[in-house]
C-alpha cells in the first residue's frame, strides 16, 4: 500500500511538536538550576542574524498547526509576532499545534493531494499543491526550527541528547 499524505506528514509533525514541547520543560528546568532568567534565555540566538528562541518555538507551531490551517485556507504566510515570551506561552502554542494535528483525519489529508495553494510573503507568491507544500516546505521548516530550539538550549548549557530532539519514536509494540 502506498504511503498516504497523512502518514507522511501528521505523525512526524506530532513527534517533533511533542519533542519540542518537552524541550520547553527542559529549558525551564535548566533556567532554574543555572540561575538564568526566562527573559535572558529567550533573548538567545545562535548567531546575530537569526531570530531568538521564541521565534523558533513559534515557527515549530506555525509550520505544523499554521501549515494545516494554511492548506485549509489555500494560502500560507510567514509567522508574525508577537511571539511567546514565557515557557507557559510556548507550551500553549505547542499544545494548540498538537490539537490541530490530532484533528486531521486521514480522509481530510488525502483530500488535499493536488489541491492548489500558495505561500505569500510581501510581493512573493509561490504556487504549490497542498501535499507538496506540506512535504517540501512545511516539514523541512518545522524540523529546522525544532533543531534550532535544541541547538540554542545546548549552546546555553542545557543537558540534552539526541533523544530529546527525536521525541517519541513510533516503534512496533508486540
Amino acid at each position: 500500500m502506498p504511503l498516504s499524505l497523512h502518514a507522511a506528514y501528521v505523525p512526524t509533525a506530532l513527534q517533533i511538536v511533542g519533542a519540542t514541547a518537552k524541550l520547553v520543560d527542559k529549558a525551564e528546568e535548566w533556567c532554574s538550576s543555572a540561575g538564568c532568567s526566562e527573559a535572558d534565555l529567550f533573548a538567545t540566538r545562535l548567531i546575530e542574524d537569526m531570530h531568538p528562541l521564541p521565534f523558533q518555538f513559534a515557527s515549530v507551531a506555525h509550520h505544523t498547526h499554521g501549515a494545516v490551517e494554511g492548506v485549509r485556507a489555500g494560502v500560507f504566510n510567514p509567522p508574525r509576532g508577537p511571539f511567546p515570551d514565557t515557557f507557559a506561552a510556548c507550551r500553549d502554542l505547542l499544545a494548540q499545534s498538537e490539537a490541530t494535528l490530532q484533528g486531521v483525519s486521514a480522509d481530510e489529508a488525502e483530500s488535499w493531494i493536488g489541491r492548489p495553494m500558495k505561500f505569500e510573503m510581501s510581493q512573493l507568491s509561490l504556487p504549490f499543491s497542498a501535499d507538496q507544500f506540506l512535504l517540501s516546505f512545511s516539514q523541512p521548516n518545522y524540523m529546522f526550527h525544532a533543531s534550532t530550539v535544541y541547538d540554542i538550549l545546548r549552546m546555553r548549557g542545557a543537558q540534552l541528547g539526541k533523544r530529546d530532539f527525536m521525541g517519541r519514536l513510533r516503534i512496533e509494540r508486540g
